[in-house]
């Protein structure tokens, strides 16, 4: 394909020639706050997508999991995350003490809709709150207190277009590489199996989850 058969779009005025300004109640649906239903979503979400960039915005979306109702909603308009064990890059964190902006898209298991909240984070390492945290008896090191600017519902099309949800869709994994494999090819380690690799990742994964 040559660069010259791409037609880009480069204003707003390009974007919205393509797609209409949307109806007003489009718009309005962003309530700004923590209400009873985004609260009984948060309540019920094991899965929080948290978007971040670092202030020459470079992106990361990193995912976020715990048991449902450990994302903590401290009032109407402030929640929390708890870290956990990872890989020690902080991706996210590095970007939000230079860039506090954050998205966050929270996911519940089998509900096409999903909720969206965009804020203002900090980043903290103790609070009163922290006990609230802690899953299996252990307190985060370190939490993401997020100050809600805008809170609305996002519709069901992306789940029902992808059937997310429907077994039937989804792949056979055999026919996927491992984490080992995949690990093994792009740090091209030549002395350790993808099987040896793999095994190592599974007790990481096992004993240090909290």
């Amino acid at each position: 394909m040559h660069p010259s058969e791409i037609r880009t779009v480069t204003t707003e005025a390009d974007l919205r020639a393509i797609v209409p300004e949307p109806p007003q109640g489009l718009w309005d649906k962003d309530i700004g706050r923590i209400d009873e239903h985004a609260r009984t979503v948060i309540a019920h979400s094991p899965f929080v997508l948290l978007a971040t960039s670092d202030p020459e915005g470079a992106c990361d979306v990193s995912p976020r999991g715990d048991p449902a109702g450990s994302a903590l909603v401290l009032d109407d308009h402030r929640l929390a995350l708890a870290d956990r064990p990872g890989n020690h890059r902080v991706d996210s964190f590095r970007n939000v003490l230079r860039n506090p902006r954050v998205g966050l898209l929270f996911v519940v298991p089998g509900m096409n809709e999903t909720l969206r909240v965009n804020g203002r984070a900090t980043l903290v390492s103790d609070a009163p709150f922290f006990d609230d945290l802690a899953v299996r008896g252990k307190r985060p090191r370190l939490a993401l207190l997020v100050e809600v600017e805008e809170l609305y519902m996002h519709c069901a099309k992306a789940f029902l277009r992808s059937s997310l949800w429907d077994p039937e869709t989804w792949p056979d994994r055999t026919a996927l590489p491992t984490l080992g494999r995949i690990a093994k090819d792009h740090l091209g380690l030549k002395e350790v199996s993808a099987e040896a690799i793999d095994a190592d990742l599974a007790v990481d994964a096992e004993t240090n989850r909290y």
